[in-house]
């Protein structure tokens, strides 16, 4: 499966890029679509969290609306474990959990089928990139008010500066890539 054998932060690095003033003035966009198209680039950036987490027991990842899909269904596939997609609101069919968490102005809420997860279950949290970690954390408390063990917390990028592990402190957070 693998397609490097020890791929590492810094090569995958590479195929990100900065777009300045994206979505608004006085933001560094980092752009993750460069590493999507290319094919050993995207495979190594899997081949990082598989070989991360392949050992850990982990029965699920869950995977957070949008980004978080890209990487944690492949994933899912590669350490056997099944995928549970969190979701904006709305776009469940199922009943479900609701989850509100805090933005700069308001607020915002994720949501989770209530039957996604049974109670004891080693849960792995994916996404693109830790910033604030406001939307990661309600991830956290939606599974755990099910009964699930979150295993651990894992992003490509991480803004070191927004401090976004502070809000998932008590838990292990992976990162691969660092600004």
């Amino acid at each position: 499966m693998s397609h490097n054998s020890n791929p590492t932060g810094v090569e995958i690095e590479t195929y990100i890029r900065a777009i300045p003033d994206f979505p608004i003035p006085g933001i560094l966009f980092r752009d993750i679509t460069p590493l999507l198209k290319d094919k050993q680039g995207f495979a190594r950036a899997i081949d990082l969290f598989v070989e991360r987490f392949r050992d850990r027991g982990i029965g699920y990842v869950a995977g957070i609306e949008a980004r978080g899909y890209i990487f944690g269904a492949p994933i899912a596939y590669a350490i056997g474990a099944g995928f549970i997609p969190v979701r904006k609101p709305g776009k469940l069919p199922y009943d479900k959990l609701s989850e509100e968490y805090a933005l700069e102005y308001g607020t915002n809420s994720l949501e989770i089928h209530s039957d996604a997860i049974a109670n004891g279950e080693r849960v792995l949290i994916v996404d693109d990139l830790l910033a604030t970690g406001g939307t990661a954390a309600a991830t956290g408390r939606l599974l755990e008010r099910l009964g699930a063990h979150v295993e651990a917390f894992a992003f490509l990028i991480e803004l070191a500066a927004l401090e976004g592990r502070r809000k998932l402190a008590g838990h292990d957070v992976v990162t691969f890539v660092s600004y």
